[in-house]
């Protein structure tokens, strides 16, 4: 199984923090990577997203360019944990497929450097990291 584990992109500053929507660079960034993906030959069977405006259009902007399906997961929000989005992600595809996740940061990089066993990456807006989980 294979998890890309992306961080939204470039989101307006305001408040209430769980309305902050892209800007229009953060959406351009989205596309671009969504582009990006599709260009190295990723097949997405599903994006998540956590339920906050930024990620969920991230993850729609990807989506459209893979072709994909999304789906809002709270596994995802932040806070979201390595145990917590290795479970949504297997629970989204019985074992085989790929699966794009958009979560925040700190989060994106606790969850990779667990995943991966690895220092976790930086992840900046719209970055992304390709993570092979066992079956």
């Amino acid at each position: 199984m294979e998890l890309y584990l992306v961080r939204h992109a470039e989101a307006a500053p305001g408040d209430p923090d769980e309305l902050r929507p892209l800007t229009p660079n953060g959406r351009k960034q989205a596309r671009s990577l969504g582009r990006r993906l599709r260009s190295t030959g990723v097949r997405a069977d599903v994006v998540l997203t956590s339920p906050l405006l930024r990620s969920r259009e991230t993850g729609a902007l990807i989506a459209r360019e893979l072709g994909a399906d999304v789906e809002v997961a709270e596994a995802l929000a932040p806070g979201a944990t390595p145990d917590s989005v290795t479970k949504v992600v297997r629970d989204a595809l019985d074992e085989s497929g790929t699966v794009v996740a958009v979560g925040h940061q700190p989060d994106c990089s606790r969850i990779a450097a667990a995943l991966t066993g690895e220092p976790g990456p930086p992840f900046p807006p719209a970055g992304s990291l390709a993570i092979r989980l066992g079956g």
